[in-house]
């Protein structure tokens, strides 16, 4: 991809300046600018980036973590992380930025080290032809009232104290002023995941403060896109109601975050209402931190929607669901002892323990888990769910002849049916977050004679793929179909009435990007709970 000029948005759609449709399909490079405790293993007492920084000096005195600092930003993302992303095929990032690091609130001028650590990733990505959306992460005085935004205090102190606005507004004056001629900045991420419920009786200053961040960005920047995202974690969208009467700007996309809820139309219907209602684009601004083969479901869904999405998060310690694994220092565990329990260190053994932790953070040193983009973008080989079918619609990615209820809570307007494979308590998608669904969360599709779904499965110069089906047969003398971008169809007869597995191969009418695969029930009745497309011999 190359990039051409400033994005614009146009409708509900972004294009470039060649007028050409650009789809963003990102990686979220927190935990780097602004420091996460999960992302450490850190819980509840070191949750955020002013604590995980007392912990530092705690182990290791002011000077070593100073030095331990530096050698981080240095380390955590260069040029190898950005390089990679590139290849991998995604066209931008989500740079989440703490104030604390670029932002000094005495004097009102941006810190010229931590500046130019943005300064060195646009630089990166500019090499690489992706784009750098800039996420204020934490504003200053927070504006979550929570760890994600390094509050001192656990309040919203943005919407407390007039002057945390007002350092708020110049803070991206000058962040627009520095990067107005730049358009490998491909937008301005106002504010991110403002105010949580408990804090809803701050709701309404969200707004009128997004407007005032505006319009002195317009003051000097009128290229840039501005990302609006709504409140309670970027998922209510109430506080844009106004918008339908009241104009904002002539370039703005708005933003929501998914996490552990069912990859269906439903869940995203009010964000799909607000598009249709405002004529504007949006965009999944984070979604992850769940099992690989939820993946394939929420950013086909994205995908099929026409929905700019941005993964969450790229790198993190002694995970398999981000791209990059940093792998756990040995003793770590004294660390996670000391935040816990107290239990004192060595001054020097912690030193050593945090320079291994610096050496881990380095991409070549980290495991690069690469089962996550090809669940993403469902690349070979993949599992899909058969609940996972295209989301289209009728009569393009499904077809049933009766509306069926649905007893699984997932794609209910579908009228597919969608059930249990086990009847043994409910199905929680907020569970996901192992490597494999629970045998009583697993679903299976039910498929009537002449009924059908498709499945998008991105191929690369594979010539000859295998098909395996996880199937059964409610009722004897049952077919499926299978075929490929409507190529021949390869017949499998069910005569079982237990789950078994099937393979067939595929050698035809295959492109070297996207294919449809079609399964549609010939006859009789058929379960089918997942499909695994492999490569042939």
């Amino acid at each position: 991809m190359k990039i051409n000029g400033f994005l614009k948005t146009c409708g509900n759609k972004i294009f470039d300046e060649n007028g050409k449709e650009v789809l963003l399909r990102g990686m979220g490079l927190g935990n780097w600018l602004l420091a996460e405790g999960y992302m450490w293993r850190f819980f509840t007492k070191c949750d955020r980036p002013r604590r995980i920084e007392n912990l530092i000096n705690e182990l290791v005195g002011e000077e070593k973590s100073k030095e331990f600092w530096k050698s981080y930003r240095e380390n955590y993302i260069t040029e190898l992380d950005i390089k990679k992303i590139s290849e991998e095929g995604l066209n931008s990032i989500r740079l989440p930025i703490n104030y604390r690091v670029i932002f000094d609130c005495e004097s009102e001028k941006l810190i010229p080290e931590g500046i130019k650590l943005v300064d060195k990733v646009i630089e990166w990505c500019t090499r690489y032809n992706i784009y750098v959306i800039l996420d204020l992460h934490g504003a200053p005085g927070g504006q979550t009232g929570t760890n994600i935004d390094d509050s001192k205090d656990d309040i919203p102190e943005l919407f407390i104290d007039d002057n945390n606005r007002r350092l708020t507004i110049k803070l991206w004056h000058d962040i627009a002023y520095r990067y107005r001629n730049n358009p490998i900045v491909g937008g301005y991420d106002l504010l991110n995941e403002p105010l949580p419920n408990w804090f809803c009786k701050y709701n309404d200053m969200v707004m009128p403060l997004y407007r005032e961040i505006t319009e002195e960005i317009r003051k000097v920047d009128k290229n840039h896109m501005i990302i609006l995202e709504g409140v309670n974690w970027s998922t209510d969208w109430s506080i844009f109601k106004e918008l339908k009467n009241k104009s904002f700007d002539d370039n703005y996309m708005i933003q929501f975050h998914k996490y552990w809820n069912n990859p269906d139309i439903e869940s995203i219907e009010p964000f799909l209402k607000f598009r249709r209602d405002l004529n504007v684009p949006i965009f999944m601004g984070e979604s992850g931190e769940n099992n690989k083969s939820w993946y394939t479901g929420v950013f086909q869904m994205c995908e099929d929607l026409n929905i700019s999405w941005n993964f969450w998060v790229y790198k993190k310690m002694d995970n398999s669901n981000s791209l990059c694994s940093i792998n756990t220092p040995d003793n770590w565990s004294m660390i996670l002892e000391y935040v816990n329990s107290g239990v004192e260190i060595d001054k020097n053994k912690a030193w050593e323990i945090l320079k291994e932790y610096l050496s881990n953070i380095k991409f070549e040193n980290c495991k690069y888990n690469e089962d996550v983009l090809k669940y993403i973008f469902r690349y070979l080989p993949v599992k899909i769910p058969a609940e996972y079918y295209g989301y289209k619609g009728l009569n393009k990615d499904y077809y049933v002849k009766e509306l069926c209820k649905n007893n699984s809570g997932l794609r209910i307007s579908d009228g597919t049916c969608i059930n249990l494979v086990e009847k043994k308590g409910e199905l929680n998608f907020k569970h996901y977050n192992g490597e494999e669904k629970k045998e009583n969360e697993k679903l299976y599709l039910k498929l009537s004679s002449s009924e059908w779904v498709k499945y998008k499965v991105n191929f690369l110069n594979d010539n000859n793929v295998k098909i395996k089906l996880r199937i059964m047969a409610e009722k004897d003398n049952t077919s499926v179909s299978i075929n490929i971008n409507n190529g021949r169809d390869e017949i499998i007869n069910i005569k079982s009435l237990i789950w078994q597995e099937v393979t067939v191969s595929y050698d035809s009418v295959i492109n070297n990007d996207s294919n449809n695969i079609k399964l549609k029930c010939k006859s009789g009745c058929v379960r089918i709970e997942s499909i695994l497309i492999f490569k042939g011999e």
